[in-house]
């Protein structure tokens, strides 16, 4: 069995670097059967960063590579843009903890202002460091997640969070921070979900899963929303990290040959969860020969 004629393959979640493969690499996807991806800045180089004009740059190289994917392909992309949390470490040592958060937190208002301007469609990734930092920048850390969650509410976007794997307590942490400043829950998703837990205990929090193909066995079942990606790296040290750009397409096809009766379960992460979290629909793709 094939794909339905009309269903998006979106990959919700993964990076380029135009140092890496690029271009390319949304090729592949495209050769996969992949057709939207959701391309979220990183600093790709891991040069210091220490004002905004340097997140300006990281934006506006991130949104000329969407644009040359979306001129020299059929997929489309979507832009997801926020200063990286783990910058804070480095930034903290150059600059002090507290101008460190000055300058994420003066980028978070650029970053929704372009939200505002149509050049992006979410704040991604906010959060914290995924490992222990000391007391000051994890302090500081708290500070820039709690405007990212402003900015999100005041740009009616959702805030993609990058941190350590959340069990429920987690979770909650991140919808009590969410109702506090009046960012809709399920505006809040939590990328890089590897642990399926039930939707009670995520708290009205969206998950992004990695596309695993156990963890994608295991949600079809949901009623949503979530997400699939894969957080591809596009780092030519490490291809294929953290799963290749083709993997979303290929569990799709996967679960067309071997799941036929769940394949209509894949309209929640391509169609639904991105008409309810992002409010539009990716546009359908071109009929697939059968």
């Amino acid at each position: 069995m094939t794909l339905p004629a009309g269903l998006p393959v979106v990959d919700h979640h993964c990076h380029l670097s135009p140092g890496g493969e690029g271009v390319a690499a949304a090729r592949r996807f495209e050769r996969a059967g992949g057709t939207h991806l959701f391309l979220t800045t990183h600093n790709w180089n891991h040069r210091p960063l220490k004002s905004v004009d340097d997140y300006r740059t990281q934006f506006e190289e991130m949104e000329a590579l969407a644009r040359r994917v979306q001129a020299e392909t059929r997929v489309g992309a979507s832009l997801v843009i926020a200063p990286y949390p783990v910058d804070l470490v480095r930034m903290s040592e150059d600059l002090g903890a507290g101008p460190a958060a000055d300058v994420q937190l003066r980028a978070l208002d650029l970053a929704g202002r372009w939200v505002d301007e149509g050049r992006a469609v979410a704040l991604g990734e906010v959060g914290r460091p995924h490992f222990e930092v000391a007391p000051d920048v994890a302090a500081s850390a708290r500070v820039v997640l709690e405007h990212a969650f402003e900015v999100a509410r005041d740009h009616h976007c959702p805030a993609v969070v990058h941190s350590e794997e959340l069990g429920a307590d987690g979770y909650a942490e991140l919808a009590t921070l969410a109702r506090k400043v009046g960012l809709p829950t399920d505006k809040v998703v939590k990328h890089y979900a590897r642990s399926r837990l039930s939707p009670e205990a995520r708290a009205g929090v969206t998950p992004s899963f990695l596309a695993r193909r156990e963890a994608v066995r295991d949600v079809l079942g949901e009623t949503g929303p979530w997400f699939l990606e894969t957080d591809f790296l596009d780092d030519l040290g490490r291809p294929g990290a953290v799963l290749d750009i083709a993997t979303v397409p290929k569990r799709a096809a996967w679960i067309a040959r071997e799941l036929p009766e769940m394949i209509d379960r894949l309209r929640i992460p391509f169609v639904e969860a991105v008409r309810r979290v992002y409010g539009f629909v990716p546009a359908p793709p071109p009929e697939r020969s059968p």
